[in-house]
């Protein structure tokens, strides 16, 4: 077995160069093992010379395919291109069967961190820093894969003129007015709140724009000195004790984000909204904006589940805020319920969904992705306690009670949960939007308003 190690995640160049000698030298995909030494700025060294007898080319177009699946988070990556780069010196049309196990998987892994980039060039938003001059804005990023380098260029061309700082978990970026540098990342239980971004900033990047951290010779960043035991015991004790940050809420939370449903469970919503961030118990967080968690006070009488976050909702943070949002608000204010004493959420926590050009259409989610997410609902609904759980359409129904409920046959009736809560079925308000005839709809609304009624009656 031969060890390829590449000194980082993003280390593209260091996996050509390995994989040029590897099959120079005949070794096979499965005699390889890639490793990442995980030194994000590695020292330059001299380049790796390969006998000429031993050279070969490829196609430009498995360069450029490389090159982006390089930045996919799967480990599987780098080994996946290497069985590619073997195969296409025998099969040269290989990248052109669509079909192929390989070649699909390398498609999806591109189209994945193309998503990815796309997102972040769209959603970043600028915090300006005050009392700065010249002008420096800051933001906080967590792409779903290593793009934040590839994207870099594209603010720096957009925002040309600023001192800004995108900081992202994979590395942050640093923009003078005149040159870009590159740091290392943050712990995503590091990501500070918008209203706290300010001070982050302050805290942990301003020192890149001093001048005195610059190299006269040729302008090139020195890094900051680390702190020393020594330096972080002073800190420590020279600080008051405070309550629980929200950074610590989140790291607590980091670490059980993957345990078992019977594992170490949050204590309070905040801790659920916190660990729904930093969830990765399936791979829907990689192309959605943001977690979804639930709303609505702790003791609630009803509780009601939707499916998913929608494309407004994945944007915005909260549940049913888009236009099914505004179906469910009118339904609540004819029944006579106020939202505000109801605690509303989703079975899934992520938007699911697929790019038709710039649109992000809905995909509903599948059994195993609505499995990974009722832990967190099992958990809202255990700090909750709510009396009544109103499951809105199919995917809730199925999360709620663990199996599929009709809900033409079902709704109306109470269900006996087993944490002696009451549940309900009715149907999603998305419905409601799709329903084509006007009486139709307008009936389907009317049935929608007694289901709501019964569930607040029965949590009375």
């Amino acid at each position: 077995m031969r060890i390829a190690s590449l000194a980082a995640e993003t280390d593209f160049a260091g996996w050509r160069d390995a994989a040029r000698r590897l099959r120079a030298e005949g070794v096979a995909p499965e005699d390889v093992l890639w490793t990442v030494d995980g030194d994000l700025f590695p020292p330059p060294g001299p380049d790796p010379v390969t006998p000429a007898a031993d050279r070969f080319t490829v196609p430009r177009e498995f360069l450029e395919l490389a090159s982006q699946v390089a930045l996919h988070r799967s480990p599987e990556r780098f080994a996946l291109l290497y069985r590619l780069l073997w195969r296409v010196g025998r099969e040269p049309h290989l990248l052109r069967i669509a079909s192929d196990p390989d070649v699909a998987r390398a498609r999806e892994f591109a189209r994945a961190v193309d998503r990815a980039a796309h997102k972040m060039k769209a959603f970043m938003r600028f915090l300006r820093v005050a009392e700065e001059t010249p002008e420096t804005f800051a933001a906080w990023f967590e792409p779903a894969h290593r793009v934040a380098e590839r994207t870099a260029p594209f603010f720096v061309r957009r925002f040309a003129g600023q001192r800004f700082s995108i900081l992202t978990p994979d590395v942050c970026i640093h923009w003078n007015g005149e040159a870009l540098a590159f740091t290392p990342g943050a712990d995503p239980a590091d990501a500070p709140a918008q209203d706290r971004l300010e001070d982050y900033w302050r805290s942990n990047h301003a020192w890149v724009f001093d001048p005195a951290r610059r190299n006269p010779s040729d302008g090139a960043l020195i890094p900051k000195p680390v702190e020393t035991a020594d330096t972080w015991t002073a800190r420590m004790v020279s600080q008051p004790p405070t309550e629980p940050s929200r950074r610590v809420v989140r790291a607590a939370q980091r670490q059980n984000r993957d345990a078992p449903f019977d594992g170490a469970a949050p204590v309070s919503l905040d801790e659920v909204a916190a660990g729904v961030q930093v969830c990765r118990r399936c791979d829907l967080w990689r192309d959605a904006t943001q977690g979804v968690p639930g709303e609505g006070p702790v003791g609630a009488r009803l509780m009601l589940v939707g499916e998913q976050p929608g494309d407004q909702e994945d944007l915005a943070g909260r549940p049913f805020v888009g236009p099914a949002g505004q179906v469910l608000d009118r339904a609540l204010s004819a029944a006579g319920v106020d939202r505000s004493q109801v605690h509303v959420t989703n079975a899934v926590k992520h938007f699911k969904h697929e790019l038709r050009g710039k649109r992000r259409l809905h995909k509903t989610p599948d059994l195993g992705e609505v499995e990974a997410c009722r832990w967190w609902l099992d958990n809202e609904r255990r700090i909750v306690r709510p009396r009544v759980v109103a499951a809105l359409g199919a995917t809730a129904a199925l999360a709620v009670f663990g199996r599929p409920v009709p809900i033409g046959k079902s709704r109306g009736q109470a269900i006996q949960l087993p944490d002696q809560a009451q549940g309900l079925v009715t149907y999603h308000p998305s419905y409601l939007l799709r329903v084509p005839d006007a009486a139709a709809k307008a009936k389907a609304f009317e049935m929608f308003v007694e289901d709501l009624e019964l569930a607040w009656k029965l949590a009375g």
